[in-house]
């Protein structure tokens, strides 16, 4: 499968690029963690370049170039997209998926805001569901129901990212927050990013926004135990500590302004503890009847693409042809600003 020095690098990346998802990684069994980190090797530059760097638009278009190359068979000459390419071959990784990640990677490239929470629940499917999804896969479960609990758990996943960064995100001018909470609480977008503050109105919405994640972290439970045994663990600790953000976002009476919501190295521990109770409980407990209940619209064509059912998207698709379209033409009107500067 990934050639050995290749899978060597990949961790190498993650190993000093990503604390939190290489020491995450060791509760997932070999035949996981190894694709896994090299799966998110791949997407990592683009990702982190659009979260932090000057060049955002030619990062997301650049890893669409890679994503082509890869599935024509024929990766760019690096370890990470010769390990991508292994692992399409080796688990029939439907496109859909990483296309949809890079489609809400082009979204934060173009500083796309949400009107609904509906709408912050699409962005969620693309840039943390598809990853859910794609983790499933590398675990080789194509069950629908499994896969729908799993999105769930993204998008929770995404929701309490987006409750912790509120102030972060309003100094760099990015607002993820539904624009139709703000207008019901009076909030106008330009004069919160000129003052954020952790007034009442704020913390209300940071308060609906985990409340919405903790149903969906209750739900995405039920799917836990469709995964294999020796996974369970590591899924179980991923929903425990995220979900614990938001009990440290709540202790501090719901200000993701002025402080950033974390666990401890202790309250990990303990919540890894738990999870491992969980997950060992789960051989033995009856499925749950959550499990069947239907995907949220907006992570349904997710769920279709990895169980391989027929998936017809054509307006999904050519919302990515449209950003992506944005991007090229930024891009090029960059270029020319640049031609008449040094002129």
């Amino acid at each position: 499968m990934i050639a050995p020095a290749d899978l060597d690098h990949c961790r190498n990346v993650i190993r000093t690029g990503s604390l939190s998802f290489h020491a995450a990684s060791k509760l997932l069994p070999a035949s996981v963690r190894d694709p896994a980190l090299a799966l998110y090797a791949f997407c990592r530059l683009a990702d982190d370049e659009v979260d932090e760097g000057t060049e955002k638009g030619r990062a997301v278009i650049e890893l669409q170039e890679r994503l082509d190359l890869a599935y024509a068979g024929t990766p760019k000459d690096a370890p990470e997209d010769r390990a991508f390419a292994a692992i399409i071959e080796e688990f029939d990784m439907p496109r859909a998926l990483p296309e949809a990640l890079l489609e809400g990677l082009a979204w934060d490239a173009v500083e796309r805001r949400y009107d609904s929470l509906s709408d912050v629940r699409v962005y969620s499917s693309r840039v943390a569901s598809a990853v859910g999804a794609m983790m499933c896969v590398l675990m080789r479960v194509r069950d629908a129901d499994a896969l729908a609990r799993a999105c769930d758990l993204g998008v929770a996943m995404q929701l309490t990212n987006i409750a912790r960064d509120v102030g972060e995100d309003a100094r760099a001018g990015r607002i993820y927050l539904p624009l139709d909470w703000l207008a019901d609480e009076g909030v106008k977008v330009d004069d919160f990013f000129a003052a954020p503050e952790a007034t009442p109105e704020v913390r209300r919405m940071v308060k609906r926004l985990l409340a919405e994640a903790r149903r969906l972290y209750i739900r995405s439970e039920a799917g836990i135990g469709a995964l294999p045994m020796n996974a369970r663990t590591g899924i179980y600790a991923a929903r425990y500590i995220y979900d614990g953000i938001g009990g440290a976002l709540k202790r501090n009476n719901h200000d993701s302004i002025n402080f950033r919501a974390r666990t401890t190295k202790a309250q990990k521990l303990g919540l890894i503890g738990i999870a491992g109770l969980r997950a060992a409980g789960s051989v033995v407990l009856p499925r749950s009847p959550v499990i069947y209940a239907k995907p949220l619209p907006e992570v349904a064509f997710l769920v279709d693409a990895a169980a391989h059912k027929s998936v017809t998207a054509p307006t999904r698709m050519s919302g990515l042809i449209e950003v992506m379209s944005e991007l090229r033409a930024r891009e090029m009107a960059k270029q020319r600003a640049q031609g008449v500067a040094a002129e």
